[in-house]
C-alpha cells in the first residue's frame, strides 16, 4: 500500500498529515504529488469532486514555496467564495508546521482594503476568485508578475460560470515561465482551450474516465408529471427520513418556493440562491454543515464550490441541460468511499435523455417506482420508533408518572399506541400514478393548442424576454410563470419559446396581475420584461425590432 512517506513529502508536511489523520493517499494524490514534486511541469488532472484534489496540489505547492521570499509565488483560482475559503483553510492546516508561511484569501463580499493589507505584508500564496483578483490587479493592489505556480481548481465550473475572460486577463499578467496546474472534474471544450492556450505540453493525469460518474454513486430516476413534481419530491424524502442532501432547481424563485413548501410540510430545509445576501447564505450553509437542516435547496450557481461531507442524496428537481452540470451535482455525494444516491425527477419528454446520460456517465440509471401511502406511513413509523428507542430518559419525568398513569389507565396498550402514532405520523398524500401518466401524455402539442378554438377575445397574449438560450422550453417556462404568478393549472397556455424570447397567453382577468408582478423583476442580474402584444398577434414589442411597424 502506498503511503504519504513514499511520495517524497518533507517532515513538516508529514507531521500535518499525521495530525489530520490521513492514512493513505487517494488515487489522484498518489498520481499527482510525486509528479509535481519531481518535475517542473504543467499538469492537467481530471478527477471527480471529492477525490482529494486540494491535497494533491496543496502539498507540492507548499513544499515548493520559499518562505524567506515574501513576494507572491503561488496562486490558486477557484470559482466561488465558499470554495476559496475552504481551500485557504485546508492549506493553512497542511502548512501549520511551516514557519513564516503566509496564505491570503481574496474574494468578493469582503473588505478589499483589508485583503490588500494582508497581501502587502507578504503573501507567498494567494487563493482567489477570478472577479475579485482581476479587480485588485487593475487597482495595482496585487502583483503576480513573479508568480511561479498557478493552479486552476474546478476549472470547468469557473468556465461554466462565465469566468473565461477574467481568467484570460489574469493569466496574461503572469510570467510565461511559471508552472500551471489545472484541476477539473470534466473536460469540456472550454477547458481544453485554456490548456492549449496557456499551458506548455502539460502532463495529463486522469482518475477514472473523462466525464464518468463515481462508482459509489447509484443513479436513479422517477417518472413524474410536471405538476406532481413537488409531491414526488416530498414522497421520496418521506421514504428516506435520515436523508442529508441537496435539491437542485433551475431558478431562484423555484428554489425559494420549494424550500418554503418543504419547511411548511415539516422538513428541515433551507434555500441558497443569488438573491440572498452573503450573510444569509453563510447562515444557511453553517446550518447545513452542522446538520441543523437536512435539505439544502439550491441553484447550480449558488451551490458552486460547496463541499460538505456525508451528503447521502442529490435530488435533481429538474434535469440540467449539460451533462457536466449533472456530474458536478451528483459528485457532491458518494465521497470518501461512502455510498451516495443521485435522483432525477423526469417528465416524459425528459426520458429520452436517459440514454445520453448513461453513455456519458458510463453507468446504468435505474427507474424507480414512487412509494405508496402505505410505504410512506410505514417508513415514518419505523423512523419514529427508532428515534423513541434512542431518546434519553429525563429524570424530571419520573415524579409525574403516577399522575399520568392514573389519567391514562382507562386506555389499553393498543389504544395508547394508536393515539400516539396518529398524533405523530403526518398525513400522507402520495402522487397518483394515473395523474403522472395523464400529465405526461398531454405532451407539448396538447398544451400548446389546448385553447385554439376558445374565445380569443377573452384572452391576452404576452411577450417575455427569455427563451431557449436561457434554458427554457415550453414546459419549464410555463411552470416558472405559474409558480411565480401563483396561478392555477390552466391559467397559462399557448406557450411558444423562441431562442431569445417567448410568448404565452392568459385570461384577460389576469392581465393586471401579470404586468404588475413582472414590473421590476430581476433574475441573475438581468431585468425580466413582460409586455402585452397587440390584437393577440405573436410578435415582439417595437423596441426590440424597430424596423417593423404594426
Amino acid at each position: 500500500m502506498t503511503t504519504f512517506q513514499s511520495l517524497g513529502l518533507n517532515p513538516s508536511l508529514l507531521e500535518a498529515i499525521d495530525q489530520l489523520g490521513f492514512t493513505s493517499p487517494t488515487e489522484v494524490q498518489e498520481k499527482v504529488i510525486p509528479t509535481l514534486l519531481e518535475q517542473d511541469t504543467d499538469l492537467v488532472a481530471l478527477a471527480q469532486t471529492g477525490t482529494g484534489k486540494t491535497a494533491a496540489f496543496g502539498f507540492p505547492l507548499l513544499q515548493r514555496i520559499k518562505t524567506k521570499d515574501f513576494h507572491t509565488q503561488g496562486l490558486v483560482l477557484s470559482p466561488t467564495r465558499e470554495l476559496c475559503m475552504q481551500i485557504t483553510n485546508e492549506l493553512h492546516q497542511y502548512g501549520k508546521s511551516i514557519p513564516k508561511l503566509n496564505i491570503v484569501a481574496v474574494y468578493g463580499g469582503a473588505n478589499i482594503s483589508e485583503q490588500a493589507k494582508k497581501i502587502k505584508r507578504g503573501a507567498q500564496v494567494i487563493v482567489a476568485t477570478p472577479g475579485r483578483l482581476k479587480d485588485m490587479i487593475n487597482r495595482r493592489l496585487v502583483d503576480i508578475t513573479k508568480l511561479q505556480y498557478c493552479i486552476l481548481d474546478e476549472a470547468d465550473e469557473m468556465l461554466n460560470m462565465g469566468f473565461y475572460d477574467d481568467i484570460k486577463s489574469i493569466l496574461t499578467n503572469t510570467p510565461k515561465t511559471k508552472n500551471s496546474w489545472l484541476f477539473s472534474a470534466t473536460m469540456p471544450p472550454e477547458v481544453s482551450t485554456i490548456a492549449k492556450k496557456f499551458m506548455n505540453n502539460p502532463i495529463e493525469v486522469t482518475v477514472g474516465t473523462k466525464n464518468s460518474s463515481a462508482k459509489n454513486i447509484e443513479h436513479q430516476f422517477y417518472l413524474v408529471g410536471g405538476r406532481e413534481r413537488y409531491q414526488a419530491l416530498s414522497s421520496i424524502i418521506g421514504l428516506n427520513p435520515d436523508i442529508f442532501g441537496c435539491v437542485f432547481c433551475r431558478t431562484k424563485i423555484e428554489t425559494q418556493k420549494v424550500a418554503e413548501k418543504l419547511i411548511q410540510d415539516g422538513f428541515k430545509a433551507g434555500a441558497i440562491h443569488g438573491d440572498l445576501s452573503q450573510n444569509q447564505r453563510d447562515v444557511v450553509m453553517n446550518s447545513f454543515r452542522k446538520k441543523r437542516i437536512q435539505l439544502l435547496v439550491a441553484t447550480d450557481v449558488a451551490a458552486r464550490g460547496i463541499d460538505v461531507e456525508n451528503i447521502s442524496h442529490i435530488i435533481n428537481y429538474q434535469l440540467p441541460d449539460e451533462i457536466e452540470t449533472y456530474t458536478h451535482r451528483s459528485g457532491r455525494t458518494g465521497r470518501a468511499g461512502k455510498q451516495g444516491v443521485s435522483i432525477m425527477l423526469l417528465t416524459k419528454s425528459d426520458r429520452r435523455k436517459i440514454k445520453l446520460f448513461e453513455n456519458k456517465l458510463q453507468t446504468k440509471i435505474k427507474e424507480m417506482e414512487l412509494p405508496s401511502a402505505e410505504m410512506l406511513v410505514k417508513s415514518q413509523m419505523i423512523n419514529w420508533i427508532n428515534t423513541l428507542k434512542s431518546t434519553p430518559i429525563n429524570p424530571e419525568i419520573s415524579k409525574h408518572l403516577p399522575e399520568v398513569i392514573a389519567d391514562l389507565e382507562s386506555y389499553s396498550k393498543e389504544d395508547l399506541i394508536e393515539l400516539i402514532l396518529s398524533k405523530q405520523i403526518k398525513k400522507v398524500v402520495p402522487p397518483k400514478k394515473q395523474s403522472f401518466e395523464s400529465s405526461s401524455e398531454q405532451g407539448e402539442r396538447g398544451e400548446r393548442f389546448r385553447r385554439r378554438d376558445g374565445d380569443q377575445k377573452a384572452t391576452d397574449r404576452f411577450f417575455i424576454n427569455v427563451g431557449s438560450r436561457d434554458d427554457y422550453e415550453w414546459g419549464t417556462l410555463k411552470d416558472f410563470l405559474r409558480s411565480y404568478l401563483d396561478l392555477k393549472r390552466d391559467d397559462i397556455f399557448k406557450v411558444e419559446v423562441m431562442k431569445n424570447f417567448a410568448f404565452f397567453s392568459a385570461e384577460k382577468q389576469h392581465r393586471e396581475l401579470i404586468l404588475d408582478k413582472f414590473k421590476d423583476l430581476v433574475l441573475d442580474n438581468r431585468s425580466i420584461n413582460v409586455e402585452l402584444t397587440k390584437r393577440g398577434k405573436t410578435f415582439a414589442p417595437k423596441k426590440r425590432f424597430k424596423k417593423k411597424k404594426y
